[in-house]
């Protein structure tokens, strides 16, 4: 090869180098072992278009370079930009969603993620299993996404940024890859069970020494199939366990097969001794095969993100000349979804699916958005009405302006929620996760213990019973007993109307002590209307009313969207704005023609307006809002709202299963105490900004509750993020914003009670798993370390153990009959 250049760089093959690889059916020279591991690396991954495309010679690799050219581009800044953004709330961190393939079990979760953690800059790995998506985030001046990518490789796992059809891609030819070994494993094992049995069956010298020589030579050859095919996933994660210094599941299992092997294999080739090659095909069929059911539960629980995932339609019909043109079909232009922007006019025929949030200008219609919600009515929508992008419009065409671009529509934002779901672990999990890693470490020392002890007692089963002792162990069981119910649960809960965001959910609802709710747009419909306005000074009330729609019209309060709306009942002008300055909890200020005016709580205007005038008293079902400018009062505006239907068969069922219940509202005191009453709550507090409702949850922590909060996730922020679980009332474009932990997104308070009840059954299901278990483990082990199981049935116990605890977590995804409310709606107050 001397006279030979390196295929991959050019360089001059050096005298004796032996290095190469096979590209296009011939044996390609390289010249050192970095070109030859990145030569390897292209071919392995299918990339080995590259060498028929490129236009000149590849750089010359490093000896350590485990990263193809192709992903090394990945470190490029204008690159970086297209697949990573800034890690929120974290300066100078960047954060990546990879799709990474061949996850065998919950044991490659947790080599992955320590792995990650040991790359200097890595700041966090979390793996959704379910979704086999990786979410890394790293600091941008220490580590470089070739890194990470070079340190999966290692681990024998290929990741690419995440594209949807090729992750799509990539999981299907992951699941036929594995029902292909599942075949094989399965032919092998029944081939090999015809040769087996006459041996078992036969008298002691009633079978010739020939035909048994044949039986065992023909075994051996059907065997091979199967450990050099269908074993390959556990020898590759054994290999790939030891060169990182980790201990996984596959450690034992590729020991076991092997042991079995090669023990089957010399008693063979001496023609004396046991042979297992029955054990053998028969565990790598079952491991294969509940790897497979496996395999088919996670991406059955992961069916609510994939229906998801297909939701947003590919293109949609833009009208470029509305109003000027025509508006009918023959004058729309498909264009991809991905390409509208904010202000684009689009027509949407019935049938369709919503591409983006937009705003209808003519026409009405009915829309489906089960799939947002899990609202399974219809919802009427006539013209300026918003519509989510995602539901499908069900019966008349609409015209309707975008109001956002398609990657911030309601759905995208459900999307990025609920791919954070899978990613965060509970604390139970993380301590499964570290019992099953230190469970194979001290099976591996008990094996050879066992074995020991045996060869000293009797020399002749010391081998079969050191393999059934490898085999007949299940840390898988311990580790997938929380990702598997929890994900079953993440997906029933979601056809519920329940978006859980973060993974600790159902075990923290269930441990909460306290239940603490938000009043308005939370117990209340959050819809409240104007019901009567007091002058207190000399500007007619519709001025008063002109001015306080002006210095509300940029706010999302509910509140300011019923002054909106009695503006606009009037067809009153609002004036513009400036300066204006929201204080959450209190108001708003702003300046109009050179006058600074408050809008807000009583003592927040009066640091402006001055001492407090004489209005007389609010009704003690209304929430006051007051009006003043510098040295004056100009009026008081009374808002009702509705208590929302189910509040009460809500509060019922949380005290009923022990919970406190609370109530925290910045609205006035009355208000509070009088909506309190009405729901057979005790403990209420008004007036309460949100620093305030921050302080008191956090005094409730330090004195040992478990504190579960509700609010409408507009200005509750701080205190939902404080709150030990948290959930926040769902409504368009608010989603996107939200701090809770779980978000409700149908208008049905009562959906709490189907989160409660999910936890519950969810947490039963995890100990009844982590029991199951710990039980067989602790009965299986000891049984198999006295002789009484051979490899065979040690296989039988270990492949029943896992498909237990996956069937057992399913049953999570059936959902309950949906519960209808027992109390009608009572109105505080008659509308405006």
């Amino acid at each position: 090869m001397g006279d030979a250049s390196c295929f991959h760089c050019g360089t001059p093959v050096p005298p004796g180098s032996h290095w190469s690889v096979q590209i296009d059916s011939a044996p390609r020279a390289l010249c050192c072992p970095g070109c030859a591991a990145v030569a390897q690396a292209i071919v392995d991954n299918g990339l080995d278009d590259y060498y028929r495309s490129r236009s000149g010679l590849s750089p010359k690799a490093d000896d350590e370079s485990l990263v193809p050219p192709e992903l090394m581009l990945y470190d490029a800044p204008e690159v970086v930009a297209d697949f990573a953004a800034q890690a929120r709330a974290e300066e100078g961190v960047l954060e990546a969603t990879l799709s990474i393939g061949n996850i065998r079990c919950a044991a490659c979760v947790w080599l992955i993620e320590r792995r990650l953690l040991q790359v200097p800059g890595v700041r966090g790995a979390q793996l959704n299993v379910a979704a086999e998506k990786l979410r890394v985030r790293w600091q941008r001046d220490a580590c470089k996404p070739s890194d990470i990518f070079a340190a999966l490789r290692e681990l024998g796992y290929a990741a690419y940024p995440y594209d949807p059809a090729r992750h799509q891609q990539q999981l299907q030819l992951g699941e036929k890859r594995l029902f292909r070994q599942m075949f094989v494993a399965g032919l092998s094992m029944m081939q090999v069970m015809m040769y087996a049995y006459p041996a078992y069956i036969a008298a002691d010298g009633t079978m010739e020494a020939d035909m048994a020589r044949l039986m065992r030579w023909a075994s051996l050859a059907l065997t091979l199939p199967a450990v050099f095919y269908s074993a390959l996933p556990f020898f590759q994660g054994a290999w790939s366990n030891l060169k990182s210094r980790m201990l996984g599941m596959d450690v034992p299992v590729a020991l076991g097969i092997g042991a079995a092997f090669l023990g089957s294999v010399i008693a063979t080739l001496r023609d004396s001794g046991e042979v297992y090659f029955d054990s053998v095909t028969m565990f790598i069929f079952l491991l294969i095969g509940s790897r497979y059911l496996e395999l088919l539960a996670r991406r059955k629980a992961a069916s609510a993100l994939e229906r998801l995932q297909h939701a947003l339609p590919a293109s949609a019909s833009r009208l470029p000349d509305y109003p000027l043109g025509d508006a009918g079909a023959s004058a729309a232009q498909t264009v991809p979804a991905a390409q509208l922007r904010a202000g684009d006019v689009i027509l949407i025929k019935p049938g369709e699916t919503i591409a983006a949030d937009c705003r209808i200008l003519e026409g009405d219609t009915r829309i489906d958005a089960s799939l947002l919600s899990g609202e399974s009515r219809l919802l009427r929508k006539a013209a300026d009405d918003e519509l989510p992008g995602g539901a499908v419009n069900v019966s008349q065409a609409v015209i309707a302006r975008v109001l956002r671009p398609t990657r911030e529509s309601t759905l995208s934002a459900l999307l990025k929620l609920v791919e954070r779901a899978g990613e965060e672990k509970p604390r139970l999990a993380l301590w499964a996760d570290r019992v099953a890693a230190w469970f194979v470490g001290g099976l591996l020392l008990l094996a050879a213990a066992v074995f020991a002890w045996w060869h000293w007692a009797d020399p002749s089963r010391a081998w079969p019973i050191a393999i059934a002792v490898l085999v007949v162990s299940c840390p898988c069981a311990l580790s997938l007993a929380m990702p598997t119910a929890l994900a079953a649960a993440v997906d029933r809960l979601a056809r519920q109307g329940v978006l859980v965001v973060q993974a600790h959910v159902p075990e923290t609802l269930q441990r909460a002590t306290h239940v603490i709710f938000d009043k308005t747009g939370t117990l209340t419909h959050g819809r409240p209307v104007l019901r009567r306005m007091a002058a207190l000074g000399s500007a007619s009330e519709t001025d008063c009313l002109r001015i306080a729609a002006a210095l509300e019209s940029g706010c999302a309060h509910p509140l300011a969207a019923a002054i909106m709306a009695a503006a606009r009942k009037q067809a009153l002008a609002v004036p513009g704005v400036s300066a204006t300055n929201q204080t959450n909890g209190a108001g708003i200020e702003g300046t109009l023609d050179g006058r600074r005016y408050r809008l807000g709580h009583l003592a927040f205007v009066g640091e402006v307006a001055g001492a407090a005038a004489d209005d007389g008293s609010p009704d003690s079902d209304a929430t006051p809002v007051y009006l003043g400018c510098d040295g004056q009062w100009l009026a008081r505006l009374e808002l009702v709202d509705t208590v929302r239907a189910d509040a009460r068969d809500v509060v019922r069922h949380f005290k009923a299963i022990g919970k406190r219940i609370m109530l925290l509202s910045g609205d006035g005191e009355a208000v509070v105490r009088h909506v309190a009453a009405d729901l057979g709550i005790d403990d209420a507090h008004g007036g309460q900004k949100p620093e305030c409702k921050l302080a008191f949850v956090q005094q409730l922590q330090r004195e040992g509750a478990v504190v579960a909060m509700v609010g409408d996730g507009i200005n509750d922020a701080a205190v939902l993020q404080a709150a030990d679980v948290s959930f926040a009332m769902g409504a368009g474009a608010a989603i996107a914003q939200t701090h809770a932990d779980a978000v409700l997104l149908t208008d049905r308070l009562s959906s709490l009670i189907d989160a409660a009840d999910a936890a519950r059954q969810t947490m039963a299901v995890v100990k009844q798993n982590l029991a199951w278990a710990s039980v067989y483990n602790l009965i299986a082990i000891p049984s198999a370390a006295l002789g009484l199981l051979n490899p065979w049935l040690s296989a039988v116990g270990m492949s029943v153990s896992s498909v237990v605890v996956l069937l057992n977590a399913l049953r999570l995804r059936r959902v309950p009959r949906q519960r209808t409310p027992a109390v009608k709606s009572v109105e505080l107050a008659p509308s405006a």
